[in-house]
């Protein structure tokens, strides 16, 4: 009983469902939804050719684990989290891709000698972005890859293919992996920076005398009769000459100078935009970047006004005027951009390490590759000083 309930309530049988009742499937929820079930149709229609080739016993096990892995592939494209889906997006996108990848490692298994060397580039241009040049694996397939693409296959070289591909897919689950643990460091951060952010105004609104950021700056008009005192939210005139100026301290003062910091931080994420450059990964990382400035801009501004009350910035220990102490404290506000840019250098370069090509433009590995595709068009290769290059050869001459 237990076991018929959880099959009609699995994507696979809600899916299925929609279908024999006349209703078209839903759309995509998201972009890389869509994404990766343009992906998933294009590895069924690939399973079910290999399905209709002759069966042994190794390719029957390859494709119930091909299969097996689109079917989980598509379980988390489908699900729907429930109220879990504003933090459980990350599950989903890596249950998807990884099974994807899978699927995509056990098909190069199963297709034919052809198509395994039709590949092979495809597989090297993914050796090159995500595993380092003294990679064992790597050294070994650009040392076979001419044979490879010319078609000279030997029984080692498919799984050569096979392993180089999926250590491929293996390194560019780590960089992304280094890509989420970054993103969840800014967020954490984020939420305990706003935190302590929340906890300074509450703690102000009830105790505005104990972290009093007002200020005296000159006698009033009555001569050493009279104080004026400026406070972040209200201003006093004329008041006694003993007048504390943390007595007139509102509870709304704290609140007001960390708003006035959020608007000088918003500032700076405007002016920030120009940097930010778009991705392809999942985790949007320059969002998480951006996000951490307003609360640390409402930060800084509380602490910079502090300061300036304990006189600990010469010159600005008396501000005269309300505006004054906004405008300071939106200055503050920006200001943690100073700090904030090495968190978004960070991130930015995080970002870029994600596929990183080869540094060089052209290397043996490319040559190799070039060589054996224009190789029957009448080029050929010599080698010079430990570099290869390929020379068109004069029309008529024998090889050499």
């Amino acid at each position: 009983m237990a076991t018929s309930v959880a099959a009609r309530g699995s994507p696979w049988a809600r899916t299925r469902r929609r279908l024999e009742a006349g209703l078209r499937p839903r759309p995509p929820r998201s972009p890389w939804r869509a994404r990766a079930k343009t992906r998933l149709a294009y590895l069924e229609v690939q399973l079910k050719r290999e399905e209709a080739r002759p069966p042994s016993a190794d390719r029957k096990a390859l494709l119930r684990g091909m299969e097996s892995h689109l079917e989980k592939a598509r379980a988390a494209a489908e699900e729907t989290f429930g109220w879990r889906r504003l933090w459980s997006g990350s599950t989903a996108q890596e249950g998807v891709w990884s099974n994807l990848r899978s699927a995509d490692v056990l098909l190069l298994q199963l297709v034919s000698d052809q198509e395994a060397a039709g590949r092979a580039s495809e597989v090297m241009a993914l050796v090159k972005r995500h595993l380092g040049r003294d990679d064992p694996q790597r050294v070994r397939l650009a040392q076979r890859i001419r044979s490879i693409v010319s078609g000279e296959l030997v029984p080692t070289d498919r799984e050569l293919l096979v392993r180089a591909l999926d250590s491929a897919y293996v390194a560019l689950d780590a960089e992304l992996a280094r890509v989420r643990s970054l993103r969840n460091i800014l967020w954490t951060a984020t939420f305990v920076v706003l935190l302590g952010v929340a906890g300074l105004a509450v703690y102000g609104w009830f105790f505005p005398q104990s972290l009093s950021l007002c200020f005296a700056p000159k006698l009033g008009p009555g001569g050493g009769t009279a104080v004026d005192i400026v406070c972040p939210s209200k201003e006093f005139r004329g008041l006694p000459a003993g007048t504390v100026p943390s007595s007139r301290a509102d509870s709304r003062d704290i609140l007001t100078v960390e708003v006035a910091g959020l608007a000088g931080a918003a500032f700076t994420v405007i002016a920030s935009l120009r940097h930010i450059r778009g991705t392809s990964t999942p985790y949007m990382l320059p969002l998480a970047s951006a996000v951490l400035k307003f609360p640390t801009g409402a930060l800084s501004a509380f602490l910079g006004v502090l300061l300036i009350r304990g006189a600990f910035v010469p010159g600005l220990s008396d501000l005269d005027s309300r505006s004054q102490v906004l405008a300071w404290a939106a200055v503050f506000g920006a200001a943690q951009h100073l700090v904030t840019r090495l968190v978004d250098d960070r991130a930015q370069m995080t970002l870029s390490e994600v596929g990183k090509p080869t540094e060089s433009v052209v290397d043996p590995e490319n040559a190799a590759v070039m060589e054996a595709t224009v190789y029957g068009n009448g080029q050929q290769t010599r080698r010079g000083q430990g570099k290869e290059a390929a020379v068109e050869q004069p029309a008529g001459s024998p090889p050499r």
